[in-house]
């Protein structure tokens, strides 16, 4: 048996083992890779995905098959005629759930379709904060708190891993916009970065431990995130003790000897780079010494050891029959638990005294609205309707995609007595008319994302807000259902009876957003992303990347805006709000949100006692919660703390939260205990992470806006390793 083959050994023994045994040639192979769609002959081993990284036979190293998952198995081009796949609901639906179990679940539900699909590396884990609501890939994140975000992303990996398959988190790091990714220059104090994006990421591998990670295509402080020494060496490698192995994105090379001596381990999808970097460039650097050899070894140690650690490596991955219809149950499962009912005078759900529905907008007579780019799905069977995209990057790789669960049908299906029309929206006397004769109208309104390019604006796009205001003109009883990849603005928010925010909701997402109207299940999510009042209260009121656009030969662009510093073709953003993402940076400038971070209703109430907080070398906070209401729930009140911060100014952190499925009338004592992190400032002079001796306040309450009264707690002064 060959040595390496002893699973006796630890995966660091068995790939140091592995890593001798190769050649030069073979360690070269192992570091760079094709997109094997783009090639003229795929390798007969190839998965036919994102990304393929040949094998070494020789030594039983299998080939490394990629595919792109954030949301589902995708099928880019559909180059796998007729291979659909299970879409769970948007990253900020899974987040809204405010549920680990379940997004281990939804994890482990991708990860194993992955696998039976042939592939055995999963580019999922997107974790980056929602730090900027345009950004035309927040569908695909977890929201603007790092606890969150980490908990969740962490435990969605760990069940993607579950499955003897890689998991990769993404994007690393401060990948907060698309609109000229590739050229933006993310500028932030240290301190800061570790407080947020950071620290969601970290969360996240501990939680999870990925098997790889993947760089952003943006700089952060001046340096390429791909041959940023301070982010991958420095902090990933050295302080985090990440064993694993780095990949770029797609396109996100742009050197050899500095991106392999900055910690970048991996090429992926070569054919997108100027060229390839890590393939004859790199054997060339190190036979001329310029890159050390014992790097290339460890580039190649890196990847073979996650392969053996999460099972690649014994257990390759088998093409085998799927069950879809499992499978859909758990992303229906998320996608009701997503819904966040953000108003309800009384109209939801459905029940005595409407006898006509008139059901309006958003196509959904065919289907469900999803978001564009790499994490889009092509639904098993075909997609309800697909739309051409004929402008701007994502036009490329990216058509408007409704998965094949029709909300009419749901509705039609729940609603067996009553008379159920639909009328399509687009001419607004019409829908206005079909209002009229309702008594109960309930209004579709979608809104398109895409990973390269952010969004313009928080209107809903082609004349919805108007079409909403048309009909609520006619008629006092209107639920408006959003199916967006983000927060929107409502002009029309006092005009009607209810909203639902039901995200991009997936496979089953028509059958979900049904079983919500109608009180089959109660809603129970909770907003991880504050919605504004008004773009004016945003840290950027305008989006820099929509000011410059991409760059252009001969173009001339402004020197500055707001700060904002462009040299040739590229520009830097600061980024003021430091730590204080999202509802941190509304409770900082005392701006109140349309609906705030955590905020969601239910079919029932809930009330919490007043909290009990214990201190000392760590908080822990104890309070009870009650259903007061007449119907079953599921409660998510959150603790949160109030922490003074290196610069001397105070600043909000959720420090925990629980779920609790509780009967009518029943109590429950629930305890949250906090990372002493959310405690803390990083001071990058220990360097660590500094909790200060005193006294902060705890509060618990059902948003970031909505909280009991603060009590004290006195914390220990003490520091701890980065």
């Amino acid at each position: 048996m060959q040595p390496w083959m002893d699973k006796a050994l630890s995966a660091d023994e068995r790939a140091r083992l592995l890593v001798e045994a190769l050649t030069l040639d073979e360690m070269i192979s192992l570091v760079h890779g094709p997109m094997p769609a783009m090639l003229d002959t795929p390798p007969g081993d190839a998965a036919m995905g994102a990304g393929y990284i040949p094998g070494v036979p020789r030594v039983g190293i299998p080939p490394l098959n990629e595919t792109d998952a954030s949301l589902g198995i995708a099928n880019p081009r559909k180059v796998r005629p007729g291979d659909g796949a299970t879409g769970l609901p948007s990253g900020l639906a899974l987040a809204s759930t405010w549920d680990p179990e379940l997004a281990y679940r939804a994890g482990a539900m991708v990860g194993s379709e992955a696998r039976d699909k042939g592939f055995n590396v999963l580019l999922g884990g997107g974790v980056n904060l929602t730090r900027e609501p345009r950004c035309g890939r927040n569908f695909e994140y977890l929201g603007e708190d790092p606890l969150l975000a980490g908990v969740l992303a962490g435990e969605a990996i760990a069940g993607a891993q579950s499955n003897d398959i890689v998991c990769t988190i993404k994007h690393f790091a401060l990948n907060d916009q698309e609109t000229c990714r590739h050229v933006v220059n993310a500028e932030i104090d240290e301190g800061a970065l570790r407080e947020s994006d950071l620290l969601a990421f970290q969360i996240a591998i501990e939680r999870g431990d990925p098997g790889s990670v993947m760089c952003a295509y943006n700089r952060v402080n001046g340096e390429w995130a791909g041959e940023n020494d301070f982010l991958l060496n420095q902090v990933l490698k050295r302080d985090w003790d990440y064993r694993g192995w780095v990949m770029s994105d797609w396109g996100a090379v742009h050197s050899t000897v500095k991106a392999a001596l900055a910690g970048l381990d991996q090429e992926s999808g070569e054919q997108l780079d100027r060229e390839v970097y890590f393939g004859a460039a790199l054997k060339a650097a190190v036979e001329q010494g310029e890159v050390p050899f014992e790097r290339l070894a460890d580039m190649v140690h890196r990847i073979l050891r996650s392969l053996i650690d999460k099972g690649v490596f014994d257990r390759p991955a088998e093409r085998r029959e799927i069950d879809y219809k499992a499978n859909g149950a758990i992303a229906q499962a998320a996608a009701e638990a997503g819904i966040v009912m953000l108003k309800n005078d009384g109209a939801l759900p459905i029940g005595e005294g409407v006898r006509k529905i008139a059901v309006i907008g958003a196509h959904a007579d065919v289907g469900v609205l999803s978001g564009g780019g790499s994490s889009q799905v092509i639904p098993v069977g075909g997609a309800g309707l697909e739309l051409k995209v004929s402008m701007g990057p994502s036009s490329a790789f990216s058509q408007v995609t409704y998965h094949p669960s029709a909300p009419l049908a749901a509705i039609q299906e729940r609603a067996q007595n009553l008379q159920v029309s639909y009328n399509p929206g687009t001419d607004h006397k019409s829908a206005a008319a079909a209002a009229a004769e309702a008594d109960l109208a309930i209004v579709f309104a979608d809104q398109w994302a895409t990973e390269a390019e952010d969004l313009p604006t928080l209107s809903l796009p082609n004349g919805q807000d108007e079409l909403i205001t048309a009909v609520a003109a006619v008629n006092r009883k209107i639920v408006v259902v959003l199916e967006t990849g983000t927060p929107v603005l409502m002009p029309w928010l006092d005009q009607v009876s209810a909203v639902l925010q039901a995200w991009y909701p997936g496979t089953r997402g028509g059958e979900a957003i049904g079983r919500i109207l109608f009180g089959v299940t109660n809603p129970s999510g909770r907003l991880p992303i504050s919605f504004p009042r008004d773009v004016s209260d945003l840290v950027r009121p305008e989006i820099p990347s929509m000011i410059f656009g991409p760059p252009v030969e001969g173009k001339t662009l402004p020197t500055s805006f707001e700060g904002v510093q462009q040299h040739k073709g590229r520009f830097s953003v600061p980024h003021p709000e430091g730590a204080d993402v999202g509802y941190r940076w509304f409770a900082k400038t005392g701006r109140k949100t349309l609906f705030p971070f955590g905020f969601g209703l239910s079919y029932t109430s809930f009330s919490h006692g007043r909290p009990t907080a214990e201190g000392g070398d760590g908080l822990s906070v104890s309070f009870e919660v009650t259903n007061t209401g007449a119907a079953a729930g599921i409660d998510t009140p959150q603790v949160y703390a109030f922490v003074t911060g290196a610069h001397g100014q105070e600043s909000q952190r959720l420090v925990g939260w629980t779920r609790v499925a509780l009967a009518p009338g029943e109590t429950r004592t629930v305890s949250v205990t906090a990372d002493p992190r959310l405690l803390a400032s990083y001071d990058a002079a220990l360097p660590g992470w500094r909790v200060d001796e005193g006294e902060i306040a705890v509060a618990v309450g059902a948003s970031a806006e909505a909280l009991g009264p603060r009590v004290k707690v006195r914390l220990k002064g003490t520091t701890l390793r980065p």
